[in-house]
């Protein structure tokens, strides 16, 4: 029995054993397949993982790509280079290199296309050839003459003018008779034989004149020049017109151009024309004595070499520029009228600025007199390099001026919005006369006219175009509309002219800078 009983026993022990084992192998198996399963798991995690963030990097590069391609489109669209046309009938264009090389440090390039452009310009007269495309013009292009620019620039319409600082000139043969008599009065003088064609000057006898020769015009001849060394020489002003009724003339202060003769004016010879007569092989001021040490050592301009000089002999050089400024303004009032006429024809003048080089000599009392006005005056430095930096610098306060060279980076004219103009001009930056305008009741009144309520468009453009120069104005100085001075009488001047000196004066009265 107890043989059976201990039987019994190890045999359940062994079923205990043996049920034991298979759980735990049970226990094994499930462990390895919940491995198996978690292992499979966190493949599939990691693929869906992988997957969705390749999904979204493809995403992501296609929207950078797409960002790209839309940013590029943007670009080219606001930063389209504005585009310049040159119209010249030579068949060179180096007499115009600094005007490619200006306007290129601007941003512009040159293009053929005679009717997309932004600017034009033209070393020649170009309102003949030119006449069917300046009749359309669009706002925003500009061209560097006026039509009718001639009746300042052609030496004979303006030597022939009656005028404070314009030495007597008769038109031949027509003034033949009245020039005879005004000789017999004042049997002192010298005059000298002028061509219209800007070719042919020389002191004459009138004995020797043949008075009934057309194309020429005979000229009082300043016969006791201010001297330098004993050289005589001309004054060139580079001036700009920005526009015609209202009137808006400005001169570069920067510098002037100092042209001597080539040979000493005393023993004076009329047969000699090098002693009188400037031309296009004239001395630079480095190459006279007692200018050469301002101008060259110390680095002082022309214009401040001339002053140093004058100042040094014991006269005012200011007297000088005072002067040739009202010679300058007394020119441009003089013809006004005629230009306008000529504006006229091709519309409005908005589009044009007008770049000429008055010149001007002086006798031994620092009188100044206006000889000519050169269109398109010279602006290559081939013959006097030294002279490369003041025509670029003048070019590049000109173009400041008149809205070329702009200060903020949207050079796309034709396309400029809204905001970009009121960003630059604001009714706020026009308005003035508050006390006055105050009061303003009717429109027709005058001076109401500078009053926000009474604006039209076309008061709004010319005091928008007034006020964008004077910020941008630079080296270059207003003459007209001049400084408001007591005694001064606006009945002189068009109603236009008259509203724009008193806006200037209302712009003065509220912030000083506006009053020079």
């Amino acid at each position: 029995m107890l043989i059976r009983t201990e039987d019994h026993l190890t045999s359940n022990t062994m079923k205990l054993k043996k049920k034991k084992k298979n759980k735990q192998k049970q226990l094994k198996r499930g462990n390895i397949m919940s491995e198996k399963l978690k292992l499979i798991f966190q493949m599939f995690f990691y693929f869906a993982t992988g997957l969705t963030l390749l999904i979204g990097i493809s995403y992501f590069l296609y929207n950078q790509s797409h960002i790209k391609r839309t940013y590029k489109q943007i670009v080219q669209v606001t930063e389209k280079k504005p585009t310049f046309l040159i119209y010249n009938k030579s068949n060179t264009t180096e007499h115009l290199k600094h005007i490619f090389i200006v306007l290129e440090r601007l941003g512009f390039k040159p293009t053929t296309n005679e009717t997309q452009w932004d600017l034009l310009w033209s070393h020649e007269y170009p309102f003949i050839a030119l006449a069917p495309i300046l009749k359309n013009l669009q706002p925003h292009q500009r061209i560097n003459h006026f039509p009718g620019c001639g009746y300042i620039t052609n030496k004979g319409h303006l030597s022939t003018s009656e005028g404070r600082y314009i030495p007597k000139a008769f038109k031949m043969p027509k003034d033949k008779d009245y020039f005879l008599t005004y000789a017999t009065l004042y049997p002192h003088k010298y005059f000298v034989k002028k061509s219209n064609s800007h070719r042919g000057i020389k002191v004459i006898k009138i004995s020797d004149m043949n008075l009934t020769d057309t194309d020429f015009f005979v000229q009082e001849f300043i016969d006791r020049p201010y001297l330098i060394d004993n050289y005589k020489f001309d004054i060139g002003i580079y001036t700009v017109i920005t526009s015609i009724d209202p009137l808006r003339v400005y001169v570069y202060k920067g510098d002037v151009l100092l042209r001597f003769c080539p040979i000493e004016y005393y023993p004076f010879d009329s047969n000699n024309l090098d002693k009188y007569v400037i031309g296009d092989d004239y001395r630079p001021i480095w190459e006279v004595p007692s200018l050469k040490n301002y101008y060259v050592h110390f680095g002082f301009s022309m214009k401040d070499s001339l002053d140093a000089y004058i100042t040094s002999k014991g006269k005012d050089p200011q007297k000088i520029w005072s002067n040739i400024h009202e010679a300058i303004r007394e020119v441009a009032l003089m013809k006004e009228g005629q230009v306008k006429e000529a504006i006229q024809r091709f519309g409005g003048g908005r589009n044009y600025f007008e770049l000429v080089r008055f010149d001007f000599t002086l006798d031994e009392d620092l009188n100044v007199y206006t000889m000519e006005a050169n269109m398109s005056p010279n602006l290559s430095s081939a013959h006097y390099p030294p002279n490369q930096l003041l025509y670029e610098q003048v070019l590049f306060n000109l173009f400041a001026l008149v809205g070329i060279g702009q200060r903020i980076k949207e050079n796309n004219f034709e396309t400029r919005n809204k905001l970009g103009y009121e960003m630059e001009v604001a009714t706020k930056n026009l308005v003035v006369l508050p006390k006055f305008c105050a009061n303003c009741k009717d429109c027709f009144v005058i001076e109401c006219q500078l009053c926000n309520p009474c604006f039209t468009p076309e008061i709004k453009i010319i005091l928008s175009q007034s006020y964008k120069e004077h910020q941008n104005k630079m080296d270059f100085q207003r003459i007209f509309p001049p400084s408001i001075v007591d005694g001064m009488e606006l009945k002189d001047y068009t109603l236009r002219n008259q509203l724009l000196i008193r806006w200037y004066q209302g712009k003065c009265a509220l912030d000083h800078t506006w009053c020079i």
